[in-house]
């Protein structure tokens, strides 16, 4: 123990103080998405009695901003301090958060109201989210962004491996919609918490070009940039998959398993384990198969959970705590290979990119791979309405192993190292 704080100390990163609040800030990100990844669709499955199509939809309306504006805000990024950005983007998804138990008690909650508050989410996402990614840059430098991205990853895990279980109690004591107020006070803190950082980007040099001109450049260099495009193909893939997954998972484990929502959050803090498990792997993982091949180990990991989750049956010999078990463990594989995949993901694209660049690559990038997703969550909500949630989800295991197979044996994505 004493060494482990020993060597937290000479940390130059947690040295930092700046580091250390956007560090704080994050967690109460990735704690206050547990609440919202779980009360948000129990809203509409529960309380508003989704189908599964209005589940695909309600998935497919939180990616759909990565369409309408990932590009222009690459352009926004590369001509602001993101740090003002991530502010007015944390302010939108409170506010928009917020609205959910306000619309509740005034009797106007219906799944049109969810489809505005995920649009809102998504937006909040793609602005926030980027600025967020490009400003750790900033604070960490290049050479230091694995291991802050280590960090990221082991409170992740921490919140995974919590707040599932938190979320399901609050869901369970004070109703969906309340739940979500949790979430929106965690953001109020991290805005108030962003606000002290010291630290200032220098002002990006204007640019003179056309904002169209400026994303077309940002496409045509992530188009030509071969370790960019790999990663872009298969990320999509990927996101295909994982959206069509999160549209049905939620009306699996309630309906199919017959979960409460206090036992599937409870079940799925296994799954911060498996965050947890990944945090630890990431850097010996990434110094014995470099960036790449820890992508395919992560891909390859995640699908046995895609290919896993749709044969847990109900009622595991005879047990509803055993099928619960079994939906933990697979929730544990899931992401565990999730993270493995897009932790170094995220690193050796900033890595390969130069800092004038940063903003447009990484909104083309996201662009580029969650372009799919709405496809993915439709179209499994879609499926899941003729051929049923669970028949869905084989759906999304055959493409996931299929997915893994071409990217092992059809592409060199393996062999780069950094």
């Amino acid at each position: 123990m004493i060494t482990f704080l020993r060597k937290l100390g000479n940390d130059r990163q947690l040295r930092n103080p700046d580091f250390r609040r956007f560090w704080f800030s994050s967690i109460l990100s990735n704690f206050g998405a547990q609440i919202t990844l779980l009360a948000l669709p129990i809203c509409a499955a529960l309380l508003l009695h989704a189908s599964p199509s209005q589940m695909g939809a309600l998935a497919a309306l939180g990616s759909v901003p990565f369409l309408l504006f990932g590009l222009p805000v690459g352009v926004l990024l590369d001509r602001s301090r993101r740090l003002p950005v991530m502010l007015c983007s944390d302010a939108m998804v409170a506010l928009s958060l917020a609205s959910v138990p306000v619309a509740w008690w005034q009797g106007w909650l219906d799944i049109h109201w969810l489809y505005a508050v995920e649009f809102v989410l998504g937006t909040g996402y793609v602005v926030g989210g980027g600025a967020e990614q490009i400003f750790v840059t900033f604070l960490v430098g290049r050479d230091g962004l694995i291991d802050a991205q280590s960090k990221f990853a082991a409170t992740e895990s921490a919140s995974r491996l919590l707040g599932p279980g938190l979320a399901g109690v609050l869901v369970q004591a004070l109703g969906a919609p309340f739940a979500i107020l949790c979430n929106v006070a965690g953001f109020t803190v991290s805005i108030l918490n962003l606000r002290a950082i010291r630290a200032r980007e220098p002002q990006p040099v204007p640019h003179a070009s056309h904002v169209l001109r400026d994303m077309l450049d940002g496409l045509a260099f992530v188009w030509r940039q071969p370790t960019l495009r790999l990663l872009a193909w298969t990320s999509a893939c990927w996101h295909l998959l994982f959206y069509g997954y999160m549209a049905l998972h939620v009306l699996f484990a309630t309906r199919v398993l017959g979960m409460s929502p206090g036992l599937m959050g409870t079940a799925q803090m296994l799954g911060g384990a498996g965050v947890l498990a990944s945090s630890v792997l990431l850097k010996p993982f990434t110094r014995r198969f470099g960036s790449g091949g820890t992508i395919v180990i992560g891909l390859c990991a995640s699908s046995i959970g895609f290919l896993l989750m749709p044969a847990i049956p109900r009622g595991l010999f005879g047990s509803g705590a055993a099928s619960a078990f079994a939906y933990a463990v697979v929730v544990f594989w899931l992401d565990c290979g999730s993270t493995l995949f897009f932790l170094p993901y995220l690193a050796l694209r900033q890595r390969v990119t130069l800092d004038p660049l940063l903003g447009r690559m990484t909104s083309t990038m996201r662009f580029m791979t969650v372009a799919m997703a709405p496809v993915g969550a439709a179209g499994a909500g879609l499926l899941a309405d003729r051929i049923g949630v669970r028949g869905g989800l084989a759906v999304v295991a055959a493409g996931a192993l299929l997915l893994s197979l071409g990217t092992l044996f059809g592409t060199k994505l393996h062999r780069i190292r950094d």
